[in-house]
């Protein structure tokens, strides 16, 4: 399993890449992507539509399951990768590049400090 090291995650397994100017770009893990299985399905919120740490922002269906997407950051969505929505298996694919979710202007970009590292992000899945 890949678990970039310039990134940062949550126990729910999304990922969190920090941008300038305070935009944050979330996704599902590899371990995630791995764990689901073939992805058929994504719901992802509107352009414009709030993100509130920890709650669900969003679905991700597979052959074997739902699930529910949290969201790390409070924020505003600013954008949305359509591209996922119209081809769920780029979440498998390409779990870090083009199976990105949504980017999100974060209300307060300290924030992500706060989340995993990528080791403490694997100790949470080797257990």
């Amino acid at each position: 399993m890949s678990t970039p090291e310039e990134l940062r995650y949550t126990a729910e397994h999304e990922w969190v890449a920090l941008a300038d100017g305070g935009r944050a770009r979330i996704g599902i893990t590899d371990y995630a992507q791995n764990q689901l299985g073939d992805v058929v399905f994504v719901e992802l919120p509107a352009v414009g539509a709030r993100l509130d740490a920890d709650e669900p922002f969003g679905e991700i269906e597979s052959t074997k399951s739902v699930s529910e997407l949290f969201a790390p950051l409070d924020g505003e969505v600013v954008a949305v990768n359509d591209a996922v929505t119209a081809s769920p298996e780029t979440v498998n694919s390409d779990p870090y590049g083009e199976g990105w979710l949504v980017e999100v202007a974060v209300d307060d970009p300290s924030a992500v400090e706060a989340l995993l590292t990528a080791e403490a992000y694997r100790r949470v899945i080797d257990n």
